[in-house]
């Protein structure tokens, strides 16, 4: 019995060390820290473990802005879709999957400025535990508001093109010539992908106050670029910034 304990004690000993050998490196930059910048490139229904490290490029505006897609690992990557305030991709999207409402976009729980669509909260900017970049990054990384998207739109040269084969817009300052980088990565609605190459949507943390149900999202294809309403139980794109 004494000798089966110690061989089982130098057996554990053994597994324990040879973890440690695998999972540490020599170098700090070379270990991936889960929940610490942008995806694995994961574009499926479920959710993604974030493990790169995210970069924030200066394009000489109040906020940085990332460098890819919430969910993404490069800026070509299309990234996750996500319906306004959750923080994990579905396999469907409409408003009887949509957290914060009991199964229409008139019985909403959370976010609502109007009895019109549910229980009124007056709640107009996504908190942080619902601000899907601010969850899966962590820091000061979240989502931009409705005026960070205008200044980007307002201060900056737009540039349809494809970038290694990906259709989407550059975005380069006009104070500093820094740049981006947004994929047309569509949206999704139901079980479905749309205009996946062709358009692309993202969404502002802010509230469209006029319309409880209704969130301000930016949109853009190879001729336009637009503001507008989006359904808040719609698959939209997300790209952080930070101070």
């Amino acid at each position: 019995m004494k000798k089966n304990y110690v061989w089982s004690v130098l057996l554990l000993s053994f597994c324990l060390c040879g973890s440690l050998l695998v999972s540490c490196g020599d170098d700090d930059d070379d270990v991936l820290t889960e929940v610490s910048g942008p995806g694995n490139g994961n574009n499926g229904n479920g959710g993604t473990t974030d493990l790169s490290r995210p970069e924030a490029v200066d394009l000489g505006l109040s906020v940085k802005w990332a460098t890819c897609n919430v969910g993404a690992s490069s800026p070509e990557e299309y990234g996750g879709y996500y319906a306004w305030g959750e923080t994990e991709e579905k396999s469907y999207y409409d408003w009887s999957s949509y957290k914060y409402c009991k199964g229409s976009f008139d019985t909403l729980t959370k976010y609502c400025t109007s009895s019109r669509y549910g229980t009124v909260d007056n709640k107009t900017v996504l908190e942080p535990e619902d601000d899907v970049a601010h969850v899966k990054w962590g820091g000061s990384w979240r989502m931009p508001t409705e005026d960070e998207i205008r200044e980007l739109t307002d201060n900056c040269s737009w540039t349809w093109t494809s970038q290694n084969g990906v259709n989407g817009y550059v975005v380069t300052s006009n104070s500093n010539g820094n740049r981006i980088f947004l994929p047309a990565a569509g949206s999704r609605w139901g079980e479905s992908v749309y205009d996946r190459g062709s358009d692309g949507y993202y969404w502002s943390a802010s509230l469209g106050e006029d319309r409880g149900y209704g969130t301000y999202r930016f949109g853009f294809c190879s001729g336009d670029r637009n503001w507008g309403w989006g359904n808040r139980d719609r698959g939209f794109s997300v790209r952080p910034v930070t101070e």
